[in-house]
């Protein structure tokens, strides 16, 4: 039972891992919910796709939108700079 259960986390994290992939390296309009759970240097936000979005604080703040450059993705989330 452990095993199966295992197999389908592990089919889980690389099907959603390559749901990510395609969205690195463009640009996404994201809506700032506030701090990164990891760190308040960092902010998260999500995408009009819904996904959470990590990048660096800046001068932003919670229910702004910016414009977010991906370039790196886990799993569960997309990481990226902002840019104009």
């Amino acid at each position: 039972k452990k095993r199966r259960l295992q197999e389908i986390i592990a089919l889980q994290h690389k099907l959603s891992l390559e749901r990510n992939l395609p969205d690195v390296g463009k640009v996404h309009k994201v809506l700032i919910e506030g701090f990164s759970k990891r760190s308040e240097e960092q902010l998260q936000g999500r995408n009009t796709a819904n996904k959470v979005v990590i990048f660096p604080r800046g001068k932003h703040q919670k229910g702004e939108y910016v414009n977010v450059l991906v370039s790196a993705c886990s799993s569960a989330t997309l990481l990226g700079e902002v840019v104009d």
